[in-house]
């Protein structure tokens, strides 16, 4: 595998990252980028003169990772030359998240099996139930494919997110890439690092991925009385204080957090990245910054163990991680340096929701939130 990597900026424009000649058109080209940039239709055509042959996967993010640098405003670009894979792309429409169940089946039916061996989705980050979305996608595939991605940011705004394939990106958009060949090893982590706090709590009303009642008692009216003065700021503010919740699964009881997404004080609830359902224990979480950055490192170190020689690892990390650690958000980049070693390239964005096995050995795909999910490459 060879990997190309360019950065473009307001100020320096088109920058080639990378010293890495590729021995011809790369099959896949990733760019993570701000809302303002990806959907403009002169940006994709300066992609596409670049790489006239290759499929091109434009999306916006919350933040962008190239190595282990993180940008607000920028286009972070890989291109991928695979040697001995094989890849196969496709795209479909969402409208809205009542469609997810539908959309998840046709996009994961339309996918060939044969010889593949995993799948990545970038979604619309607002038109979808991510939840849904995993649960559709995962109830087609075979059992031995792996399934990662994220669903795509806007900043902190939440107002529209953006996906393309060869095309300028655009909202209501759900993109995979399968990826084919016995050759390819991919490997997977996914960890967090908040802190729970306050009661465990009992979901008592919702209804898929929205939120009405916490112990009989209005969602939002709870979230206002530990938000205090932050309430004012929700649903941005939100983004700190997480709900981590216990669902049981095929591999037992596992802890998802969720984060916010829309607010209504009409009815008092809210809306989530993901399914919240009823009877199921919820706490609330707070960030702690050691043990997030710790939780990067965690996922890194867990894929180590089974895939010592990564060479391309794409980092999926949450926008409310990027709230709290603020201007140490490249700690958590770094930290995953230091478990790699220097010769594993590293790209990624920051997203509204992470979708990925708990871990390299779990079957059961879940989306994630306020999480670092990590997704590693090699051709052997």
């Amino acid at each position: 595998m060879k990997i190309e990597q360019k950065k473009w900026t307001q100020e320096g424009g088109w920058i080639t990252t990378s010293k890495v000649a590729l021995p011809s058109s790369p099959q896949l080209v990733l760019v993570f980028g701000a809302s303002a940039l990806v959907s403009q239709e002169s940006v994709f055509s300066e992609v596409k003169a670049q790489y006239p042959s290759s499929h091109i996967i434009m999306m916006s993010t919350a933040g962008e990772i190239l190595d282990t640098s993180v940008s607000d405003n920028s286009l972070s670009l890989s291109a991928l030359y695979f040697e001995k894979t094989t890849l196969n792309v496709r795209q479909v429409e969402i409208t809205n998240s009542a469609e997810t169940k539908t959309v998840a089946e046709a996009l994961a039916h339309s996918i060939p099996t044969e010889k593949l061996v995993h799948v990545m989705v970038f979604s619309d980050g607002l038109k979808v139930n991510g939840t849904t979305l995993v649960e559709g996608i995962t109830s087609v595939l075979p059992r031995r494919v792996g399934l990662t991605g994220g669903l795509v940011g806007d900043g902190a705004d939440f107002k529209h997110t953006y996906v393309g394939l060869d095309q300028v990106a655009t909202e209501g958009k759900i993109v995979a890439v399968g990826f084919y060949g016995d050759a390819l090893k991919v490997s997977y982590g996914s960890m967090g690092g908040w802190d729970p706090f306050g009661p465990e709590r009992t979901i008592t009303k919702a209804k898929d991925n929205v939120l009405y009642e916490l112990d009989g008692k209005p969602a939002l009216e709870i979230y206002k009385e530990y938000l205090g003065d932050k309430a004012k700021e929700l649903p941005g503010s939100g983004l700190l204080f997480p709900l981590s919740l216990s669902l049981p699964g095929t591999d037992g009881v596992s802890q998802v957090v969720r984060t916010i997404l829309a607010v209504n004080e009409t009815d008092h609830s809210m809306t989530f990245a993901g399914t919240m359902p009823e009877g199921v224990k919820a706490q609330l979480m707070k960030a702690n910054f050691e043990r997030l950055v710790g939780g990067a490192s965690s996922a890194a170190s867990m894929i180590k163990e089974f895939n010592a020689r990564a060479e391309l690892a794409i980092l999926i990390s949450c926008v409310g991680r990027k709230l709290v650690l603020k201007e140490r958000i490249e700690e958590e980049t770094e930290a995953i340096r230091e478990v790699f070693g220097p010769d594993t390239v590293l790209a990624g964005f920051y997203s509204y929701g992470e979708i990925s096995p708990g871990s390299p050995t779990a079957s059961q795909c879940e989306l994630h939130n306020q999480t670092m999910t990590i997704t590693t490459f090699e051709e052997r």
